[in-house]
């Protein structure tokens, strides 16, 4: 499969990632009390810090709102997804025109990539329920760097034929790399109606017309954006169950030994930033450390976007949400409780350095892939700016605030 050549290099790497909350067990107990500043009064914590607050701020503030407007993304992805295909299926009955589907898919690849933007955020913010049961409800709704377009490719069939091995076909019961939004991304900006297979197609696809193929592939999509939509669902019922739990830490049946270990989980996403931005999004298309499909040197083919082109944008988003994670959107966020410990220069480093890092990003005027193809000093550059917040995390900010490193992080110095 020519998509999972990333499976045998990455998946691994990022697996220990996203499996290093598993369980939320990603960090020991945090070493002495710190406190906050208050969002409902609280007692003070050592050096007057309430560290209540920065949980609910960030839990209610910040990564609910991200969930809830992925969840409305979701429906019009939906909405639009269908359209879509209602379009595709009339134009093969001659009741639609071609400019009426290219109409309709344009509105379904906005729809996808306003949805994929919201969440590109949210994955910065895998906290509890995102990192249950090894990620599953995370991957279910984005997979990659575990991909395989030959597997979409198969389940195309699977479910145009309504069987798997003879029995009923089941999204919610497929491997996370045939669903979700990088199976979506394939489905919809992918021109190329052959298989994407090294070996042989699915059973029956090279026997279907063009028409039956765009027709398969989009009532294929409509069942991927459903189930997409279902998993947004399960994002926000979760995470207001498990938002109660994180504002009782430290008290029995919360889960949390301390207010600081619920702290230590918020930190603990920020690292996302170095595992998978830094390492995965920019370093290893880069060649930089460990060869990519193309070797030790820039490889365009292996950026996380291939078909949408939206690379660099999912780069920006997650230097964004770090940044809504690191001041706390428009209340109490890690930069307060930076100062408040006497550390005012990391805070101000930080917000710098990110600051730098996302007006660098938006100044491409080109995508991911073309310049790593024609300009990959620029590429080189993002990862070295990306690398300047990353250190100053691994450091002053988990050592300031006494706080532990996630444990693909520990002994990491690149």
């Amino acid at each position: 499969m020519k998509d999972t050549r990333l499976l045998s290099i990455l998946a691994l790497g990022i697996s220990a990632a996203l499996l290093s909350g598993c369980g939320e067990s990603t960090s020991s107990n945090a070493g002495p009390d710190f406190g906050d500043k208050p969002v409902t009064p609280a007692p003070d914590n050592g050096n007057g810090f309430n560290q209540k607050a920065l949980i609910a701020n960030l839990a209610d503030n910040v990564i609910a709102p991200t969930f809830a407007e992925f969840r409305q993304d979701a429906i019009a992805q939906q909405q639009a997804v269908n359209a879509y295909c209602q379009q595709e299926t009339a134009l093969a009955a001659n009741n639609a025109s071609a400019e009426n589907v290219q109409t309709a898919l344009t509105t379904a690849q906005n729809s996808w990539t306003k949805a994929i933007g919201v969440w590109q955020q949210a994955e910065l913010m895998q906290v509890g329920p995102l990192l249950a049961n090894d990620a599953q409800l995370r991957n279910s709704i984005y997979s990659w760097p575990t991909v395989s377009s030959c597997g979409v490719d198969f389940d195309v069939m699977f479910f145009k034929t309504g069987t798997v091995n003879g029995a009923p076909y089941d999204i919610t019961k497929r491997t996370a790399n045939r669903r979700g939004l990088d199976a979506l991304e394939y489905l919809l900006f992918n021109k190329n109606l052959a298989s994407s297979c090294t070996t042989a197609a699915p059973s029956g696809w090279d026997n279907l017309t063009d028409s039956e193929k765009k027709i398969a592939r989009c009532n294929f999509a409509v069942e991927v954006a459903k189930d997409i939509k279902n998993s947004a669902d399960t994002v926000v019922s979760s995470w207001t169950a498990h938002t109660a739990l994180l504002k009782k830490a430290g008290e029995s049946g919360s889960g949390f030994s301390s207010e600081h270990e619920a702290v230590n989980r918020f930190s603990d996403a920020m690292f996302y930033l170095d595992s998978t931005t830094k390492d995965i999004k920019l370093a290893y298309p880069l060649g930089i450390a460990e060869k990519n499909s193309c070797g030790a040197e820039a490889c365009p083919q292996d950026v996380e976007s291939k078909y949408a082109h939206q690379s660099i944008k999912h780069i920006i988003n997650n230097l964004e949400a770090f940044e809504r994670l690191l001041k706390g959107g428009e209340g109490i966020g890690f930069t307060d409780y930076l100062v408040n410990e006497g550390d005012q220069d990391t805070a101000n480093i930080m917000l710098s350095d990110v600051q730098k890092a996302i007006t660098s990003a938006k100044a491409y005027q080109t995508t991911l892939a073309q310049a790593l193809e024609n300009n990959s000093e620029q590429v080189t550059q993002t990862h070295a700016e990306v690398k300047k917040v990353t250190d100053k995390l691994k450091t002053d900010f988990i050592n300031s605030l006494a706080l532990t490193l996630p444990k693909t992080s520990a002994g990491d110095n690149d």
